[in-house]
């Protein structure tokens, strides 16, 4: 437990505060119980840091990663009950979905010590209403994205701008005063924007190490799958990485990987879940309140320059970017007369070229333009999206 501590101490300590994710401000951190859901690599360890830095006393906090060697012979319930003895009232876990039984325990220490808040991380494949304990009763929530186009200004750059909503960038609202000229800045953004690590040296070779332990260790081990399915996860990604944005075949991809059509549904779902990939269905309805699925991306750019850079068409990533900003805070589904479906308003997303007359019968409609600084009319700059969240 001592070392515990001490480890606890020097990464509060060590934790740097000069810029938040927009997760950090909308977390009610006055729950009991708080789950802190992501793909590989976005930042959540640094948010929670960052939060007990702020604003708990660290001899009370106790910061925790389940790979650490002590839970090999420690229970987390075990662990939880010395640490309140010692006087301790916040604990934080991190990577709670590598330990086994973690709902079961989860419930434990919520039931066993009422004046312990717990707060924990898990990989965005972590599903809490699964939990064998019924957690959902007890946990709120939370779920965070990787860096939008706004936060990699301020992260990598130092440049400040505000949120906007998706009506204020229609209405040609965002400013951006400190510079003049986005674009150059967008471009390096869409290559490796998307993840903060991203400022560390040899960002390619850890983010394919993070996808590698996505597909051989985070989605197998929760969807308790052997090293064969594990493989076809690769071979399934591979294929979407090399095609994408396509519309699936179920039934084809299954004979290509030796697997039946429903699988490689669930694979698609887990990989999305995952922060790998990304699913755009139609309007008709069905599982989860969404339709068929229409297309297939990578979930954001910089998988595309990673896994298929030979697939880093100017379309593919426009498409991609666009869906990858705006369904944090908006569903988003396939237009039957263009590209995307946002409530009752249909976009195009295309170059400076692209014409306005697939849309001309559409009543509330915008083409989404690459390549432009200012937007007018309908016409509205690709990069603008960036500045949702």
């Amino acid at each position: 437990m001592q070392k515990l501590l001490e480890y606890s101490h020097n990464l509060i300590r060590e934790v740097k505060t000069d810029f938040y994710r927009y997760k950090y401000s909308q977390i009610n951190w006055d729950n009991r119980m708080i789950g802190l859901r992501g793909a590989r690599g976005v930042g959540k360890t640094t948010l929670i840091l960052q939060h007990i830095k702020n604003n708990l006393n660290p001899d009370k906090t106790l910061y925790v990663t389940v790979e650490d060697f002590y839970f090999a012979s420690h229970k987390l319930v075990d662990m939880a009950g010395e640490f309140q003895k010692m006087g301790g009232k916040f604990l934080f876990i991190d990577e709670i979905h590598k330990y086994k039984d973690w709902s079961t325990e989860l419930k434990l220490i919520y039931d066993y010590y009422p004046d312990l808040q717990v707060v924990f991380t898990g990989s965005a494949i972590l599903d809490i209403n699964k939990g064998a304990a019924d957690l959902s009763r007890r946990a709120v929530m939370y779920e965070m994205k990787g860096l939008s186009f706004r936060e990699y200004l301020k992260l990598f750059h130092d440049i400040n701008a505000d949120v906007y909503s998706l009506e204020d960038v229609l209405n040609h609202k965002v400013t951006l005063a400190e510079i003049e000229h986005p674009l150059p800045y967008f471009q390096d953004y869409l290559k490796h924007g998307y993840y903060p690590f991203a400022k560390e040296n040899d960002f390619q070779i850890r983010l394919e190490q993070i996808i590698i332990k996505t597909l051989e260790t985070d989605i197998p081990h929760y969807a308790e799958m052997n090293v064969a399915t594990s493989r076809k996860l690769k071979q399934l990604l591979a294929i979407v990485a090399q095609s994408v944005p396509f519309k699936p075949n179920f039934s084809k991809i299954g004979e290509m990987l030796g697997a039946s059509r429903n699988n490689i549904a669930d694979y698609l779902v887990f990989m999305e879940e995952a922060g790998l990939i990304a699913q755009l269905h139609d309007s008709t309805g069905g599982i989860r309140g969404l339709g068929k699925v229409n297309k297939l991306y990578l979930d954001n750019t910089n998988l595309i320059y990673n896994l298929a850079p030979e697939n880093s068409n100017t379309g593919n990533l426009r498409e991609t970017f666009f869906y990858n900003q705006t369904k944090v805070n908006y569903k988003v589904i396939s237009s039957p007369l263009a590209d995307f479906l946002i409530n009752d308003i249909t976009f195009e997303v295309g170059g400076r070229n692209k014409k306005q007359k697939q849309l001309r019968d559409i009543e509330r409609s915008y083409i989404v333009k690459d390549d432009i600084e200012f937007g007018f009319n309908n016409v509205v700059p690709l990069w603008q999206f960036g500045f949702l969240y």
